[in-house]
Order: structure tokens, then sequence, then C-alpha cells
């Protein structure tokens, strides 16, 4: 016998997952100004994980992920897949195996918030990082590498700011996520497997 979630819970969990996927496309078009990288990309792709059943809660929140890169590089007019993809693509796997490894345990709003929060802060020191180490406008020093942790480069806004928006949105959709999951009825179905 294995339980599986009901379908109700699993439709939740998907159109939840696509919204906030695809929430910094549609950003991008209607306030791109306000609130830079507010997006709950880790939320998404840890929640995906936690609430989709078998292997589409893999398969769906990176495919999601890859797919709302392509349309935002396509809108910005950049090369749709890019090699920042390098840096970004392991930090959606670590959440989504934060996700997968959350699975039949007890999932509180505590522990699903707390893995969507080392998370986010994973997510900031690699990318940051690797815009380090890629682009030639920071130093190859230990302040170049603190100027990209904090001020960025001079034309834009500081990275602390694209940190707290991005950490802002994870930690909001991660709490939305758990409560509404919570609010649909946790019937579970029982499926006899025959070998």
């Amino acid at each position: 016998m294995i339980s599986l979630r009901s379908p109700s819970s699993s439709i939740l969990a998907l159109c939840l997952l696509l919204f906030g996927t695809f929430f910094r496309v549609i950003r991008a078009d209607l306030a791109p100004e306000t609130l830079p990288n507010f997006s709950p990309l880790m939320a998404a792709a840890l929640c995906g994980a936690l609430y989709l059943p078998g292997w589409i809660g893999l398969i769906v929140p990176l495919s999601a992920l890859l797919v709302s890169d392509a349309m935002l590089n396509l809108h910005l007019g950049e090369p749709l897949l890019s090699s920042q993809l390098l840096w970004t693509l392991p930090c959606y796997l670590m959440a989504v195996g934060l996700g997968w490894n959350l699975r039949g345990k007890v999932h509180g709003l505590l522990p699903v918030v707390g893995s969507t929060l080392a998370a986010s802060v994973v997510f900031y020191l690699v990318t940051n990082t690797g815009s380090w180490l890629g682009l030639a406008g920071y130093p190859q020093t230990f302040s170049g590498w603190a100027q990209a942790m904090t001020s960025g480069l001079p034309g834009f806004p500081p990275t602390w700011t694209f940190f707290r928006n991005s950490l802002l949105g994870d930690l909001l959709f991660a709490a939305c996520f758990v409560l509404l999951e919570r609010s649909v009825p946790s019937q579970r179905m029982a499926v006899r497997v025959v070998a």
C-alpha cells in the first residue's frame, strides 16, 4: 500500500508552484523597478518538491524554473541559456533536494521556512560568487568578492537589496504555500500496488 496526497492537494501545489515560478516574469513587465529580484524561486523549487507527488516533485519545479529563466532572458534580450545557469541550477537542485528531504516528515511552517531561508542564503552566496568570478567589473581579490556581496557594480542597485527582496519573496511564498496546503482537507488515498 502507498499513501498518496489527495488530487486537490496536488493540484493546489502545482498551481502555486507555477504561479510562484512565473511571477518574476510577469513582474518584469508590470513593475521592473519595484522590488528588483522579488520572486519566490527557491520557495517554489523547495515546496514543489515537497508537495508534488513522486518524480513530478522533481521534474516539474526544475522544468518550470528553467522555462521561466529562458522566458526572462528572452524578455530582457539575452540568450535563452546563459552561463549564469552554471551557478543557479545547482542552487535550484539543492532547494529541490531540501524539499524532497522533508517529504514524509512533519513539515510544519518552521522546517519549510527554515529550509527556504537556507536555500536563499546559499543561492545568494553562490550566484554572487559566480558573478565575481565571471564579470570583469569585479577585481579578483577579497575586496572584489566583498563588493559582489554588498554594493555590486556601479550603475546597478546594491546586491544586498537583491538578496533582501528575493529572501522576502521566498519566505512569504513558502509561508503561504504551507498555510494554503494545510487549508486543503488532508485526505489521503491508499493505493494497492500489485507486483
